[in-house]
């Protein structure tokens, strides 16, 4: 297929609650979306999943504008792409930025499964009909209103819970969900927030 066109759009998200992670705390998300058309007229979506500052990677919203917009586009325009490796191969002479790859690697998945009117879960040699969906909780100050939420959020049917960690809101809030809900899928993620000198032996 030939790619005729490409389209991004930048929304902004006001989260459901403040999100709080050892980066520190999120009200808004600045999301980009790629549309990625082809010839055909058939289209595909991705998302760009770096955040407002480059805190987790180097990578960042704007970075990915002006990434995708100068130079990995150009790479994709009025190509012939026939598959996902096809697109990874016309941007390999980017290094990095793998978050605005991934964008556009991810509408070309999308677009391919489209035209062969299959499941994008059928495309990557998928077998479930569904899968288990978990949900991350930010750092919370009061234990109990954490509890609360994982409660919530096991009625209403995530199966697998993430929490966010840092120095100091770790090992007592873990063991306080732990000996709640000791038999959850239960994961915790600090963002990098150790350092050598936070091991106690």
């Amino acid at each position: 297929m030939k790619i005729a066109a490409v389209h991004a759009r930048e929304l902004s998200m006001q989260l459901i609650a403040p999100f709080e992670t050892s980066f520190g705390i999120t009200h808004d998300r600045r999301i980009l979306l790629l549309e990625i058309q082809a010839q055909d007229g058939s289209v595909g979506w991705g998302e760009v999943t770096a955040g407002e500052g480059p805190f987790y990677n180097p990578e960042t919203t704007d970075t990915a504008w002006i990434v995708l917009r100068n130079f990995l586009v150009p790479l994709l325009l009025g190509k012939t792409i026939d598959t996902p490796d096809d697109a990874l191969r016309a941007m390999e002479a980017v290094r990095g930025h793998e978050m605005a790859k991934a964008a556009v690697e991810t509408a070309i998945w999308d677009l391919l499964a489209k035209q062969k009117s299959l499941s994008l879960a059928t495309m990557l040699g998928g077998t479930r009909r569904e899968i288990s969906c978990g949900v991350s909780l930010g750092i919370h100050k009061d234990t109990g209103k954490l509890l609360d939420r994982i409660e919530q959020e096991l009625g209403a049917g995530y199966q697998r819970i993430k929490l966010k960690i840092k120095p100091g809101q770790d090992v007592q809030v873990v063991s306080a969900v732990r000996n709640r809900y000791p038999d959850i899928a239960l994961t915790v993620d600090a963002n990098s927030a150790y350092r050598l000198s936070d091991v106690s032996l």
